[in-house]
């Protein structure tokens, strides 16, 4: 099976421009195919993820990915998804954010000579006259059409500012600089920016001519795994710091059972023969699905030695053995912490206020006995072992 017939059998492809001539170019390792990234964080998340994986499955295809580094359209924000306008960061904000990007993304993309490269569109947004922008793009697009996109549709009963309307503006330019200036012939990115995409491929052929080469694609998932990115406890990050690696094993082993089969399909390199003899699998054989979806993105994500100590762990925490070894654990500097505090500070709950309704609700445990009482305090001079439900746990110890 030839690449793009693997994509759409994963389920990764929902739109297209021109398919045939997107087969062709993708089967045959012809595409420089870019992918945005707005560095809204200093992380990327779950959401992000599938978005790495197509680009690392193009490139052992022989296609170049382009990573994107929104550093410019990082000072206006994507209106898509939103029922709110972000807050506005600092330069210094969005260019150390950039830089964490670039690291974790090296675990995914082979960059260099040839291969990937990685540009940041602030080299070109940044230094754009906005009178000469005007004259040389705004021709180009409609209002009309721009108010019946949906990413501006969804905004207008609440507000839209005037700074969030250039954004399709910005981002159809990426498009049209990169096929200039990098031969960038392609460009991938969530259903919810097709309108975006459409934009560029509009705007390199009316500027261009009709015969310029552009292509789009979008993704089936990347404005799922948008919502994927977020739970009851705050989001799931790709660094290790922020989500541990036990915790985003965790995080995968307790998707839906609706969803894993999707997932393994989409996220993990699998080959599909495989997949196709897990489809069938019910009951129990979910659970073990869900390890596997488990373990495979979490060796992607932070390699084989922290994916075997996460599925240790967690084989030890709910299979009965009771060992906490490899399990997260939280370090106080007190000898005693109040339950709350705990809570919060082991990412638990992602409030006092949350902890409270948790701890009301019976849904927390500590060493395996339910807590009743708010405004418990827990002996740290053993350690303990705290529990939201039955499937996140956590180790508390003095320092």
């Amino acid at each position: 099976m030839q690449i793009y017939e693997e994509l759409k059998a994963r389920g990764l492809i929902a739109q297209v421009t021109d398919e045939e001539e997107i087969r062709e170019l993708i089967n045959n390792g012809k595409a420089t195919f870019y992918i945005g990234f707005d560095p809204t964080a200093d992380s990327l998340h779950v959401g992000h993820f599938m978005a790495l994986c197509l680009m690392k499955r193009l490139q052992m295809a022989g296609n170049r990915p382009v990573v994107l580094i929104g550093g410019g359209t990082g000072y206006i924000g994507d209106p898509s998804g939103r029922t709110d306008m972000r807050s506005m960061m600092t330069p210094e904000v969005i260019q150390h954010n950039c830089d964490c990007f670039k690291k974790q993304m090296e675990r995914f993309i082979e960059f260099g000579d040839d291969k990937a490269i990685m540009v940041n569109n602030a080299d070109w947004l940044l230094n754009l006259n906005y009178i000469e922008l005007l004259r040389e793009v705004g021709p180009c697009f409609s209002v009309n059409n721009m108010l019946r996109a949906e990413c501006y549709k969804q905004r207008m009963e609440k507000g839209l500012s005037f700074l969030e309307f250039n954004y399709m503006i910005m981002q159809s330019y990426d498009f049209y600089y990169l096929y200039q200036h990098y031969g960038c012939n392609m460009q991938f990115g969530g259903d919810d920016q097709w309108s975006n995409m459409l934009g560029g491929t509009e705007l390199i052929r009316k500027k261009l001519g009709k015969d310029a080469y552009a292509m789009t694609i979008t993704l089936l998932l990347n404005s799922e795994g948008k919502k994927m990115g977020k739970t009851q406890s705050g989001a799931v990050w790709l660094d290790p710091n922020k989500t541990s690696p036990y915790d985003f094993f965790q995080y995968w082993r307790n998707v839906g059972d609706a969803d894993v089969m999707k997932c393994i399909r989409m996220l993990t390199f699998l080959p599909l023969e495989q997949i196709d003899e897990m489809d069938s699998w019910e009951g129990s054989e979910l659970n073990k699905a869900k390890e596997i979806l488990a373990y495979e993105l979490t060796k992607l994500v932070h390699g084989e030695e922290e994916a075997n100590k996460a599925l240790t762990a967690a084989k030890a925490v709910f299979g009965g053995s009771g060992s906490s070894e490899n399990m997260p654990t939280f370090e106080f500097e007190t000898d005693t912490v109040g339950i709350l505090d705990a809570m919060v500070t082991a990412k638990l709950a992602p409030s006092k206020g949350e902890a409270r309704r948790l701890i009301q609700q019976g849904g927390v445990t500590l060493n395996d006995e339910k807590v009743s009482d708010v405004s418990l305090v827990v002996d740290l001079s053993s350690e303990a072992i705290l529990k939201r439900g039955k499937k996140q746990v956590v180790k508390i110890i003095k320092k």
